[in-house]
Protein backbone atom coordinates (compact mmCIF):
# COMPACT_ATOMS: atom_id res chain seq x y z
CA UNK A 1 0.00 0.00 0.00
CA UNK A 2 1.22 3.42 -0.99
CA UNK A 3 2.24 5.69 1.87
CA UNK A 4 -0.32 8.91 1.62
CA UNK A 5 1.21 11.87 0.26
CA UNK A 6 1.22 14.68 3.10
CA UNK A 7 -0.22 18.15 0.91
CA UNK A 8 -1.69 21.15 2.57
CA UNK A 9 -5.06 23.00 1.36
CA UNK A 10 -4.52 25.86 -1.55
CA UNK A 11 -0.77 24.14 -2.02
CA UNK A 12 -0.01 22.76 -5.71
CA UNK A 13 1.24 19.14 -5.64
CA UNK A 14 2.87 17.20 -8.78
CA UNK A 15 1.89 13.19 -8.28
CA UNK A 16 4.09 11.41 -10.93
CA UNK A 17 3.93 8.45 -12.11
CA UNK A 18 6.36 6.45 -14.53
CA UNK A 19 6.20 4.94 -17.43
CA UNK A 20 8.15 1.41 -18.75
CA UNK A 21 8.58 3.42 -22.38
CA UNK A 22 6.68 6.64 -23.82
CA UNK A 23 4.28 5.98 -26.31
CA UNK A 24 5.14 7.03 -29.53
CA UNK A 25 3.29 10.36 -29.15
CA UNK A 26 3.40 10.86 -25.78
CA UNK A 27 1.29 14.42 -25.07
CA UNK A 28 -1.60 12.52 -26.87
CA UNK A 29 -2.19 9.73 -24.22
CA UNK A 30 -5.25 10.13 -22.25
CA UNK A 31 -4.36 10.38 -18.86
CA UNK A 32 -6.34 11.48 -15.85
CA UNK A 33 -7.41 11.15 -12.04
CA UNK A 34 -10.47 11.10 -10.30
CA UNK A 35 -9.96 12.67 -6.32
CA UNK A 36 -12.63 11.72 -3.95
CA UNK A 37 -12.42 13.73 -0.52
CA UNK A 38 -14.21 11.67 2.06
CA UNK A 39 -16.87 10.16 -0.66
CA UNK A 40 -18.38 13.23 -0.72
CA UNK A 41 -16.35 15.52 -3.19
CA UNK A 42 -15.08 14.58 -6.49
CA UNK A 43 -12.91 16.18 -9.35
CA UNK A 44 -11.63 14.78 -12.42
CA UNK A 45 -8.00 15.83 -13.28
CA UNK A 46 -6.34 15.38 -16.25
CA UNK A 47 -2.77 14.73 -16.49
CA UNK A 48 0.58 15.78 -18.47
CA UNK A 49 3.07 14.35 -20.16
CA UNK A 50 6.53 15.72 -18.45
CA UNK A 51 8.97 14.18 -20.59
CA UNK A 52 11.39 11.10 -20.48
CA UNK A 53 8.83 8.21 -18.78
CA UNK A 54 6.96 10.79 -16.43
CA UNK A 55 3.41 11.43 -16.55
CA UNK A 56 2.04 14.13 -13.88
CA UNK A 57 -1.20 14.76 -12.29
CA UNK A 58 -0.98 18.22 -11.19
CA UNK A 59 -3.73 18.64 -8.19
CA UNK A 60 -4.33 21.28 -5.81
CA UNK A 61 -6.48 20.23 -2.79
CA UNK A 62 -9.95 22.72 -2.28
CA UNK A 63 -10.19 21.39 1.20
CA UNK A 64 -8.26 19.79 4.22
CA UNK A 65 -9.22 16.21 4.55
CA UNK A 66 -8.29 12.66 3.07
CA UNK A 67 -8.21 12.52 -0.22
CA UNK A 68 -8.19 9.31 -2.37
CA UNK A 69 -7.63 8.97 -6.28
CA UNK A 70 -7.74 6.69 -9.08
CA UNK A 71 -5.82 7.18 -12.59
CA UNK A 72 -7.53 6.42 -15.94
CA UNK A 73 -5.40 6.46 -19.08
CA UNK A 74 -5.32 4.90 -22.62
CA UNK A 75 -2.03 3.47 -21.43
CA UNK A 76 -1.97 0.00 -19.34
CA UNK A 77 0.69 1.17 -16.90
CA UNK A 78 -1.23 4.91 -15.99
CA UNK A 79 -4.64 3.07 -15.55
CA UNK A 80 -5.86 2.01 -12.39
CA UNK A 81 -3.45 3.39 -9.89
CA UNK A 82 -4.28 4.56 -6.53
CA UNK A 83 -3.47 6.67 -3.97
CA UNK A 84 -4.17 8.64 -0.95
CA UNK A 85 -3.66 12.51 0.13
CA UNK A 86 -3.73 13.30 3.45
CA UNK A 87 -4.30 17.16 2.93
CA UNK A 88 -4.04 19.22 6.16
CA UNK A 89 -5.14 23.06 6.59
CA UNK A 90 -4.03 25.99 4.90
CA UNK A 91 -0.84 27.70 5.30
CA UNK A 92 -0.01 31.24 6.55
CA UNK A 93 -0.89 33.50 3.55
CA UNK A 94 -2.30 30.68 1.69
CA UNK A 95 -6.12 31.88 0.34
CA UNK A 96 -6.71 29.71 -2.35
CA UNK A 97 -7.82 30.87 -5.58
CA UNK A 98 -9.10 34.58 -7.38
CA UNK A 99 -12.86 34.10 -7.79
CA UNK A 100 -15.76 36.64 -8.88
CA UNK A 101 -17.89 37.91 -5.33
CA UNK A 102 -20.71 36.24 -5.07
CA UNK A 103 -22.48 38.88 -3.01
CA UNK A 104 -21.02 41.73 -4.91
CA UNK A 105 -20.10 40.61 -8.49
CA UNK A 106 -18.33 44.18 -9.58
CA UNK A 107 -15.42 42.74 -7.08
CA UNK A 108 -12.87 39.57 -6.46
CA UNK A 109 -12.33 37.39 -3.50
CA UNK A 110 -10.27 34.91 -2.38
CA UNK A 111 -11.00 31.46 -2.02
CA UNK A 112 -11.22 32.13 1.82
CA UNK A 113 -13.71 35.26 1.50
CA UNK A 114 -10.75 37.82 1.52
CA UNK A 115 -10.78 40.61 -0.93
CA UNK A 116 -8.77 40.63 -3.94
CA UNK A 117 -8.41 44.17 -5.66
CA UNK A 118 -5.94 43.56 -8.43
CA UNK A 119 -3.61 46.12 -9.20
CA UNK A 120 -2.13 44.31 -12.32
CA UNK A 121 1.73 45.22 -14.50
CA UNK A 122 2.16 44.04 -17.77
CA UNK A 123 5.08 41.79 -18.63
CA UNK A 124 4.41 39.87 -21.66
CA UNK A 125 8.00 38.55 -21.38
CA UNK A 126 8.38 36.98 -18.37
CA UNK A 127 8.77 33.70 -19.37
CA UNK A 128 12.17 34.54 -20.93
CA UNK A 129 13.86 36.06 -18.93
CA UNK A 130 15.40 32.74 -17.13
CA UNK A 131 14.27 30.55 -20.01
CA UNK A 132 17.38 29.71 -21.19
CA UNK A 133 18.82 28.79 -17.53
CA UNK A 134 18.16 25.57 -16.49
CA UNK A 135 19.21 26.16 -13.25
CA UNK A 136 17.62 29.10 -11.45
CA UNK A 137 15.44 31.98 -12.17
CA UNK A 138 17.43 34.80 -10.72
CA UNK A 139 16.68 37.35 -13.09
CA UNK A 140 12.63 36.41 -12.53
CA UNK A 141 12.96 36.88 -9.05
CA UNK A 142 14.47 40.34 -8.90
CA UNK A 143 11.72 41.97 -10.80
CA UNK A 144 9.04 39.92 -9.13
CA UNK A 145 10.24 40.87 -5.84
CA UNK A 146 10.26 44.54 -7.49
CA UNK A 147 6.52 44.27 -8.24
CA UNK A 148 5.42 43.03 -5.16
CA UNK A 149 7.21 45.41 -2.92
CA UNK A 150 5.34 47.40 -4.71
CA UNK A 151 2.42 46.63 -4.56
CA UNK A 152 1.24 44.59 -7.38
CA UNK A 153 -0.59 41.56 -6.78
CA UNK A 154 -1.00 40.50 -10.76
CA UNK A 155 1.47 40.25 -13.59
CA UNK A 156 0.05 39.76 -16.70
CA UNK A 157 2.04 37.66 -19.22
CA UNK A 158 2.15 35.56 -22.47
CA UNK A 159 2.86 31.88 -22.25
CA UNK A 160 5.26 32.65 -25.39
CA UNK A 161 5.99 35.53 -27.76
CA UNK A 162 8.42 36.06 -30.51
CA UNK A 163 9.18 39.63 -31.12
CA UNK A 164 7.64 43.26 -31.32
CA UNK A 165 6.87 44.26 -34.96
CA UNK A 166 7.36 48.05 -34.45
CA UNK A 167 11.18 49.94 -34.52
CA UNK A 168 13.80 48.90 -31.92
CA UNK A 169 15.12 51.78 -30.52
CA UNK A 170 19.03 52.08 -31.61
CA UNK A 171 20.26 52.85 -28.38
CA UNK A 172 19.02 49.80 -26.95
CA UNK A 173 21.48 47.76 -24.85
CA UNK A 174 21.48 43.89 -25.58
CA UNK A 175 21.35 42.23 -23.05
CA UNK A 176 18.15 43.61 -22.27
CA UNK A 177 16.57 42.76 -25.76
CA UNK A 178 14.24 39.21 -24.98
CA UNK A 179 12.82 39.30 -28.39
CA UNK A 180 13.73 36.53 -31.13
CA UNK A 181 14.45 33.81 -27.99
CA UNK A 182 16.43 30.76 -28.44
CA UNK A 183 13.03 28.73 -26.64
CA UNK A 184 10.06 27.70 -28.62
CA UNK A 185 7.01 25.62 -26.65
CA UNK A 186 6.98 23.62 -30.01
CA UNK A 187 9.52 21.51 -31.68
CA UNK A 188 11.67 23.52 -33.94
CA UNK A 189 11.96 26.50 -33.56
CA UNK A 190 10.14 29.44 -34.36
CA UNK A 191 11.97 29.89 -37.08
CA UNK A 192 11.43 26.87 -38.76
CA UNK A 193 8.69 25.20 -36.39
CA UNK A 194 7.58 21.66 -35.79
CA UNK A 195 4.48 21.66 -34.37
CA UNK A 196 3.55 17.56 -34.60
CA UNK A 197 4.79 17.76 -30.93
CA UNK A 198 5.20 19.81 -27.93
CA UNK A 199 8.94 21.18 -26.53
CA UNK A 200 7.78 19.99 -22.84
CA UNK A 201 11.45 21.14 -21.08
CA UNK A 202 9.68 24.87 -22.16
CA UNK A 203 6.79 24.33 -20.06
CA UNK A 204 9.01 22.70 -16.81
CA UNK A 205 10.82 26.03 -16.73
CA UNK A 206 7.52 28.05 -17.83
CA UNK A 207 6.38 26.11 -14.16
CA UNK A 208 9.29 27.71 -12.51
CA UNK A 209 7.39 31.44 -13.27
CA UNK A 210 4.30 30.55 -12.02
CA UNK A 211 5.47 28.78 -9.06
CA UNK A 212 7.41 31.60 -7.78
CA UNK A 213 4.27 34.40 -8.60
CA UNK A 214 2.40 32.07 -6.42
CA UNK A 215 4.60 32.13 -3.54
CA UNK A 216 4.87 35.72 -3.71
CA UNK A 217 1.16 36.00 -4.05
CA UNK A 218 0.72 37.24 -7.16
CA UNK A 219 -1.85 36.10 -9.63
CA UNK A 220 -0.48 35.37 -13.14
CA UNK A 221 -2.97 36.75 -15.93
CA UNK A 222 -1.64 34.43 -18.53
CA UNK A 223 -2.57 34.90 -21.84
CA UNK A 224 -2.71 31.81 -23.86
CA UNK A 225 -2.14 33.60 -27.35
CA UNK A 226 -0.49 36.81 -28.79
CA UNK A 227 -0.98 37.01 -32.47
CA UNK A 228 0.81 40.15 -33.25
CA UNK A 229 4.32 39.04 -31.51
CA UNK A 230 5.85 37.34 -34.35
CA UNK A 231 4.90 33.39 -32.96
CA UNK A 232 4.72 31.25 -35.83
CA UNK A 233 1.51 29.73 -34.65
CA UNK A 234 0.53 26.61 -35.81
CA UNK A 235 -2.94 26.86 -38.11
CA UNK A 236 -6.26 27.86 -35.74
CA UNK A 237 -8.38 24.65 -34.72
CA UNK A 238 -5.70 22.26 -36.40
CA UNK A 239 -4.37 19.26 -34.02
CA UNK A 240 -1.53 20.76 -33.49
CA UNK A 241 -3.19 24.26 -31.89
CA UNK A 242 -5.20 21.94 -30.04
CA UNK A 243 -2.39 19.94 -28.61
CA UNK A 244 -0.96 23.27 -27.52
CA UNK A 245 -3.97 24.42 -25.34
CA UNK A 246 -5.04 21.29 -24.38
CA UNK A 247 -1.83 21.23 -22.78
CA UNK A 248 -1.30 24.33 -21.42
CA UNK A 249 -4.54 24.51 -19.62
CA UNK A 250 -4.11 20.37 -18.04
CA UNK A 251 -0.89 21.85 -17.38
CA UNK A 252 -1.60 24.95 -15.70
CA UNK A 253 -4.85 24.90 -14.18
CA UNK A 254 -4.30 23.56 -10.97
CA UNK A 255 -2.12 26.83 -10.07
CA UNK A 256 -4.24 28.53 -7.78
CA UNK A 257 -3.51 31.79 -8.60
CA UNK A 258 -4.09 31.52 -11.84
CA UNK A 259 -6.49 33.60 -14.04
CA UNK A 260 -6.72 32.88 -17.83
CA UNK A 261 -7.04 35.35 -21.05
CA UNK A 262 -7.46 33.34 -24.11
CA UNK A 263 -5.41 35.83 -26.42
CA UNK A 264 -3.77 39.34 -26.48
CA UNK A 265 -5.72 41.53 -28.53
CA UNK A 266 -8.07 38.35 -29.62
CA UNK A 267 -9.36 39.89 -32.31
CA UNK A 268 -7.02 42.47 -33.26
CA UNK A 269 -5.45 41.06 -36.35
CA UNK A 270 -7.54 39.12 -38.64
CA UNK A 271 -5.74 35.68 -37.24
CA UNK A 272 -9.56 34.05 -36.41
CA UNK A 273 -13.04 35.27 -35.84
CA UNK A 274 -15.43 35.40 -33.17
CA UNK A 275 -16.50 31.88 -33.27
CA UNK A 276 -12.48 30.44 -32.93
CA UNK A 277 -12.13 32.54 -29.54
CA UNK A 278 -15.64 31.02 -28.38
CA UNK A 279 -14.31 27.77 -29.38
CA UNK A 280 -11.21 28.06 -26.78
CA UNK A 281 -13.67 29.75 -23.48
CA UNK A 282 -15.93 26.39 -24.37
CA UNK A 283 -12.92 24.30 -24.48
CA UNK A 284 -11.04 25.50 -21.44
CA UNK A 285 -14.09 25.09 -19.55
CA UNK A 286 -14.37 21.15 -20.33
CA UNK A 287 -10.77 20.51 -19.66
CA UNK A 288 -10.06 23.29 -16.60
CA UNK A 289 -11.35 21.43 -13.22
CA UNK A 290 -10.76 24.08 -11.27
CA UNK A 291 -13.05 27.01 -12.94
CA UNK A 292 -10.48 29.21 -12.65
CA UNK A 293 -11.42 32.70 -14.08
CA UNK A 294 -11.52 33.36 -17.98
CA UNK A 295 -11.31 36.69 -19.83
CA UNK A 296 -10.15 37.68 -23.03
CA UNK A 297 -7.92 40.96 -23.79
CA UNK A 298 -10.33 42.49 -26.34
CA UNK A 299 -13.24 44.82 -25.09
CA UNK A 300 -15.19 44.47 -28.47
CA UNK A 301 -15.65 40.65 -27.45
CA UNK A 302 -16.44 41.39 -24.13
CA UNK A 303 -18.95 43.67 -24.61
CA UNK A 304 -20.38 41.12 -27.17
CA UNK A 305 -20.37 38.08 -25.52
CA UNK A 306 -20.01 38.93 -21.54
CA UNK A 307 -21.54 35.55 -20.66
CA UNK A 308 -18.78 33.60 -22.11
CA UNK A 309 -16.30 35.44 -19.85
CA UNK A 310 -16.10 35.65 -15.49
CA UNK A 311 -14.51 39.38 -15.97
CA UNK A 312 -13.78 42.14 -18.42
CA UNK A 313 -10.61 43.16 -20.17
CA UNK A 314 -10.74 46.90 -21.67
CA UNK A 315 -7.92 48.10 -24.05
CA UNK A 316 -9.28 52.09 -23.77
CA UNK A 317 -7.14 54.94 -24.16
CA UNK A 318 -9.48 58.07 -23.75
CA UNK A 319 -8.48 60.77 -22.70
CA UNK A 320 -11.30 61.86 -20.22
CA UNK A 321 -10.95 57.94 -19.08
CA UNK A 322 -12.87 57.79 -15.96
CA UNK A 323 -16.57 58.68 -17.90
CA UNK A 324 -15.09 55.72 -20.45
CA UNK A 325 -14.87 53.01 -17.65
CA UNK A 326 -18.36 54.33 -15.95
CA UNK A 327 -19.70 53.87 -19.32
CA UNK A 328 -18.40 49.84 -19.36
CA UNK A 329 -19.75 49.78 -16.05
CA UNK A 330 -23.69 50.68 -17.61
CA UNK A 331 -22.81 48.85 -21.00
CA UNK A 332 -21.68 45.38 -19.03
CA UNK A 333 -23.64 45.14 -15.54
CA UNK A 334 -22.65 42.33 -12.66
CA UNK A 335 -18.73 41.78 -14.29
CA UNK A 336 -15.73 42.90 -12.40
CA UNK A 337 -14.01 45.22 -15.36
CA UNK A 338 -10.12 45.23 -15.73
CA UNK A 339 -8.69 48.29 -17.84
CA UNK A 340 -5.78 46.08 -19.33
CA UNK A 341 -4.30 49.05 -21.38
CA UNK A 342 -5.48 52.52 -20.97
CA UNK A 343 -2.63 54.08 -23.34
CA UNK A 344 -0.03 54.76 -20.19
CA UNK A 345 3.27 53.52 -21.27
CA UNK A 346 5.77 55.04 -18.43
CA UNK A 347 8.76 55.85 -20.02
CA UNK A 348 11.89 53.85 -19.13
CA UNK A 349 15.59 54.58 -20.33
CA UNK A 350 14.89 53.39 -23.75
CA UNK A 351 11.81 54.03 -26.15
CA UNK A 352 9.62 51.04 -26.56
CA UNK A 353 6.13 51.78 -27.45
CA UNK A 354 4.99 55.51 -26.22
CA UNK A 355 1.10 54.95 -26.23
CA UNK A 356 -0.55 58.49 -25.64
CA UNK A 357 0.97 59.05 -21.84
CA UNK A 358 4.64 58.39 -20.74
CA UNK A 359 4.56 60.31 -17.85
CA UNK A 360 5.07 58.34 -14.64
CA UNK A 361 2.49 61.05 -12.76
CA UNK A 362 0.01 60.78 -15.91
CA UNK A 363 0.08 57.44 -16.06
CA UNK A 364 -0.61 57.28 -11.83
CA UNK A 365 -3.38 59.52 -12.41
CA UNK A 366 -5.05 57.06 -14.79
CA UNK A 367 -4.84 54.15 -12.47
CA UNK A 368 -6.63 56.21 -10.08
CA UNK A 369 -9.62 57.27 -12.80
CA UNK A 370 -10.04 53.40 -13.29
CA UNK A 371 -10.01 53.19 -9.49
CA UNK A 372 -12.40 55.62 -9.17
CA UNK A 373 -14.48 54.50 -12.32
CA UNK A 374 -14.78 51.19 -9.95
CA UNK A 375 -12.71 49.22 -12.05
CA UNK A 376 -9.27 47.89 -11.91
CA UNK A 377 -6.09 49.45 -13.64
CA UNK A 378 -3.07 47.90 -15.06
CA UNK A 379 0.34 49.80 -15.27
CA UNK A 380 3.00 49.27 -18.35
CA UNK A 381 6.62 50.70 -17.83
CA UNK A 382 8.82 50.60 -20.85
CA UNK A 383 11.97 48.97 -19.55
CA UNK A 384 9.55 45.59 -18.86
CA UNK A 385 6.50 45.24 -20.24
CA UNK A 386 6.98 43.97 -23.46
CA UNK A 387 10.50 42.46 -25.48
CA UNK A 388 12.87 45.41 -23.16
CA UNK A 389 13.01 43.55 -19.42
CA UNK A 390 15.35 45.48 -17.12
CA UNK A 391 15.07 42.80 -14.48
CA UNK A 392 16.96 44.58 -12.07
CA UNK A 393 15.97 48.09 -11.43
CA UNK A 394 18.58 49.48 -9.44
CA UNK A 395 21.24 48.89 -12.36
CA UNK A 396 19.56 52.11 -13.65
CA UNK A 397 20.52 55.76 -11.76
CA UNK A 398 17.77 56.71 -10.16
CA UNK A 399 16.19 59.00 -12.46
CA UNK A 400 15.56 56.45 -14.70
CA UNK A 401 14.02 53.70 -12.44
CA UNK A 402 10.02 53.42 -12.90
CA UNK A 403 8.11 55.34 -10.01
CA UNK A 404 7.04 51.55 -8.62
CA UNK A 405 6.41 53.39 -5.41
CA UNK A 406 3.36 55.54 -6.63
CA UNK A 407 1.35 51.77 -7.29
CA UNK A 408 2.39 50.59 -3.27
CA UNK A 409 1.05 53.98 -2.33
CA UNK A 410 -2.16 52.88 -4.16
CA UNK A 411 -2.14 49.39 -2.93
CA UNK A 412 -2.21 50.95 0.73
CA UNK A 413 -4.68 53.21 -0.20
CA UNK A 414 -7.28 50.53 -1.44
CA UNK A 415 -6.79 48.41 1.52
CA UNK A 416 -7.01 51.06 4.40
CA UNK A 417 -9.92 52.31 3.10
CA UNK A 418 -11.64 48.88 1.72
CA UNK A 419 -12.16 50.60 -1.29
CA UNK A 420 -13.70 47.81 -4.04
CA UNK A 421 -16.03 47.41 -1.33
CA UNK A 422 -16.98 51.00 -2.24
CA UNK A 423 -19.66 52.55 -4.98
CA UNK A 424 -18.93 54.33 -7.54
CA UNK A 425 -20.49 56.91 -9.28
CA UNK A 426 -22.11 59.00 -7.56
CA UNK A 427 -21.91 62.81 -7.69
CA UNK A 428 -20.91 63.46 -4.25
CA UNK A 429 -18.83 66.75 -5.32
CA UNK A 430 -18.99 69.91 -7.76
CA UNK A 431 -16.60 68.43 -9.23
CA UNK A 432 -13.78 65.47 -9.48
CA UNK A 433 -14.81 61.64 -8.95
CA UNK A 434 -16.15 60.42 -5.30
CA UNK A 435 -16.65 56.60 -4.13
CA UNK A 436 -18.38 55.83 -0.99
CA UNK A 437 -19.37 53.36 1.50
CA UNK A 438 -23.50 54.74 1.82
CA UNK A 439 -23.17 55.64 5.63
CA UNK A 440 -20.31 57.72 6.78
CA UNK A 441 -17.00 57.30 4.20
CA UNK A 442 -16.33 59.37 0.99
CA UNK A 443 -13.46 59.01 -0.99
CA UNK A 444 -12.90 61.73 -3.05
CA UNK A 445 -10.80 62.68 -6.52
CA UNK A 446 -9.49 66.09 -7.10
CA UNK A 447 -7.92 66.72 -10.44
CA UNK A 448 -5.10 68.90 -10.94
CA UNK A 449 -7.05 71.88 -12.51
CA UNK A 450 -9.34 71.83 -8.98
CA UNK A 451 -8.45 75.00 -6.70
CA UNK A 452 -11.29 74.13 -4.68
CA UNK A 453 -13.23 71.27 -4.21
CA UNK A 454 -17.32 71.85 -3.43
CA UNK A 455 -18.65 69.21 -0.67
CA UNK A 456 -22.32 67.29 -1.67
CA UNK A 457 -22.23 65.01 1.17
CA UNK A 458 -25.80 63.24 1.38
CA UNK A 459 -28.04 65.09 3.54
CA UNK A 460 -28.76 64.66 6.69
CA UNK A 461 -26.19 62.37 7.34
CA UNK A 462 -23.82 64.10 10.04
CA UNK A 463 -22.93 67.55 11.34
CA UNK A 464 -19.23 68.09 10.28
CA UNK A 465 -16.86 66.27 8.16
CA UNK A 466 -13.74 64.46 9.47
CA UNK A 467 -11.20 65.65 6.16
CA UNK A 468 -7.41 64.49 5.85
CA UNK A 469 -5.80 64.76 2.03
CA UNK A 470 -3.86 61.94 0.56
CA UNK A 471 -0.70 63.00 -1.30
CA UNK A 472 -0.50 59.94 -4.09
CA UNK A 473 2.78 60.68 -5.20
CA UNK A 474 4.41 60.27 -1.71
CA UNK A 475 1.56 58.16 0.28
CA UNK A 476 0.88 61.03 2.85
CA UNK A 477 -2.06 62.37 4.71
CA UNK A 478 -2.38 65.34 6.08
CA UNK A 479 -3.42 66.38 9.82
CA UNK A 480 -6.85 65.89 10.13
CA UNK A 481 -9.40 68.92 9.84
CA UNK A 482 -13.11 69.08 10.30
CA UNK A 483 -15.32 71.35 8.09
CA UNK A 484 -19.19 72.07 9.20
CA UNK A 485 -21.68 70.84 6.87
CA UNK A 486 -23.29 74.17 5.77
CA UNK A 487 -25.38 74.29 2.61
CA UNK A 488 -22.43 74.74 0.22
CA UNK A 489 -18.89 73.23 2.08
CA UNK A 490 -15.52 73.84 -0.01
CA UNK A 491 -12.23 72.99 0.71
CA UNK A 492 -8.97 74.67 -1.07
CA UNK A 493 -6.93 72.19 -2.49
CA UNK A 494 -3.11 71.72 -1.12
CA UNK A 495 -0.40 73.25 -3.28
CA UNK A 496 1.23 71.43 -5.74
CA UNK A 497 1.35 70.31 -9.54
CA UNK A 498 -0.74 66.89 -9.40
CA UNK A 499 -4.39 65.48 -8.18
CA UNK A 500 -5.28 64.61 -4.81
CA UNK A 501 -7.33 62.62 -2.91
CA UNK A 502 -9.96 63.61 -0.27
CA UNK A 503 -11.15 61.13 2.73
CA UNK A 504 -14.01 62.67 4.09
CA UNK A 505 -15.77 60.81 7.54
CA UNK A 506 -19.30 62.09 8.44
CA UNK A 507 -19.33 62.77 12.29
CA UNK A 508 -21.85 64.16 15.13
CA UNK A 509 -25.36 63.94 14.52
CA UNK A 510 -27.47 66.19 12.17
Amino acid sequence: TKQPIEARRWDTIDIRFVVPSPPTDPVDVDFAATFTLESRTSMEITGFYDDDNDYVIRFTPPEAGDWTYVTMSSHPSLDGQRGVLSVRSAGENRRGAVLVDPASRRRFVYQDGDGYYPIAFEADWLFALDAENGRDIPKTRMLVDSLSDNGFNQIVLNVFAYDVNWKKDESLDPQYDYGRPNVFPFKGSNQAPDHTGLNVEYFQRLDRVLDYLDRKGIVAHLMIYVWNKGVAWPEANSDADNRYFDYVVKRYQAYPNLVWDISKEALGYGHNDVGYITDRIQRLRQLDAFDRLVTVHDYGYCRRFPDQVDFVSVQLWSSELYGVMRSVCEAIPGKPILNIEHGGYERGPYVVFTGNYTSPEVCLERAYQCVFAGTFPTHYWQGAAWNVVIPDLSALPPAQRPRLDYYQHLASFVDRWRVDQLIAGDKLSNAGFSLHDDKDLILYYVPKECDFLGLRPPKGRASTMKLRWFDPFTGEYSEPFELEITRWPSVEAPPGQGFRLLVCELVGES
